[in-house]
């Protein structure tokens, strides 16, 4: 801002052991439209960090995008982003929108459904359940309207003078047996084959640990051994199990695990899922924009810990791909579509998005 570039718009991501009200303070003060989510992990396309913050400036035109904010209430959270769809369709003839999501708990297959139910399903959608460095304790988003662990904020894009492309990707493989969910409510798994669903995906980790002392393992499941389920129509999706229900021997996933659902378990990621990524932005690139003004980067938490030090070169090879200012977090859940799929919410997954403004 020392220069000539006077920003209208920031995209935050936010360690919770930083100020978030001072941040939002400060973007006030300088009349920046602005919205976030606190993380498990911050990048820019100049490093890696934890505990930090991590902010992407824009100076995009105000008249093509709007930001909404929606508080859950005693609304579902289909319902509320179904409000965010409408809104969005209001504003723009042929909007996109990037959402990022508050709550633990948050099933993000109904953040998809929701707008889908305000605008129908063949619509661009990105987004990211937001992190809280692993203690499982509380994730927020927040925008100049306030700030929720349990709600939605989404930015809503004219795609008639924005072009937003984008793409998401794993590179993690199935392995093993198809496998029938036979018992599922929403989001919670409570039997696989007829056997109780923690038991299930345990027996195939070969842990011999009792659950009641490993605290961690469920952070260990979802990063290593996420779920494939397979579709009649389109590529599987990944599911991560988040937490466990000791009692039932039940497990809670990040999306919906539709009951009579095909699955296949994982095994933990070969290296070659680095160039999986990178060869699928640059097909993006190459074939649907090959110039970008920024790219946000919605990677998650999972991958930074089977990746390890290595999630730097996947990062790295993502900017490297359009070579622009780049921003994002590692987060509990990624929204974006595969190719040849339409736009859902993902596990263990990079969504990448790049963006550009229209002459």
């Amino acid at each position: 801002m020392e220069t000539d570039f006077s920003p209208t718009l920031a995209f935050v991501f936010i360690s919770i052991e930083q100020d978030r009200q001072q941040i939002r303070a400060m973007l006030n003060e300088y009349n920046i439209d602005y919205l976030g989510c606190t993380t498990a992990g911050e990048f820019t396309d100049r490093t890696i960090a934890d505990e930090s913050i991590a902010m992407l400036l824009l100076d995009m035109d105000p008249e093509h995008y709007c930001i909404v904010h929606a508080e859950s209430g005693s609304q579902t959270t289909r319902e509320i982003a179904k409000s965010i769809g409408q809104i969005g369709a209001e504003c723009f003839k042929n909007p996109a929108y990037i959402v990022f999501s508050g709550g633990i708990r948050t099933d993000g297959d109904q953040i998809v459904l929701g707008i889908e139910d305000a605008i129908g399903s063949d619509q661009t959608v990105f987004g990211a359940l937001a992190g809280d460095n692993f203690s499982l304790t509380g994730t927020y988003i927040f925008d100049a309207e306030g700030e929720s662990d349990n709600g939605l904020s989404a930015i809503v894009l004219n795609q008639d003078r924005i072009s937003v492309q984008g793409i998401a990707t794993s590179g993690w493989k199935p392995v093993g047996t198809i496998r029938t969910v036979t018992k599922s409510e929403g989001n919670v798994v409570y039997t696989i084959d007829d056997e109780p669903a923690l038991d299930m995906v345990m027996k195939f980790m070969g842990v011999p640990e009792d659950i009641d002392h490993r605290t961690d393992i469920m952070i260990d499941i979802g990063a290593e051994y996420p779920l494939h389920i397979k579709r009649e129509e389109g590529p599987s999706v990944l599911r991560a199990p988040l937490f466990a229900n000791k009692e039932n021997r039940s497990f809670v996933c990040a999306g919906s695990v539709p009951q009579g659902s095909k699955v296949r378990f994982s095994l933990p990621p070969d290296f070659d899922i680095i160039d999986t990524v990178v060869e699928e932005c640059k097909k993006v690139r190459d074939l649907d924009l090959p110039e970008a003004d920024a790219t946000l980067l919605f990677s998650c938490a999972a991958r930074k810990l089977s990746l390890g030090p290595l999630v730097e070169s996947e990062i790295q090879g993502v900017q490297n791909v359009w070579g622009v200012p780049m921003a994002g977090s590692f987060c509990y859940g990624e929204i974006g579509a595969v190719r040849g799929g339409k736009h859902e919410f993902h596990n263990n997954t990079c969504s990448i998005v790049a963006l550009r403004e229209r002459p």
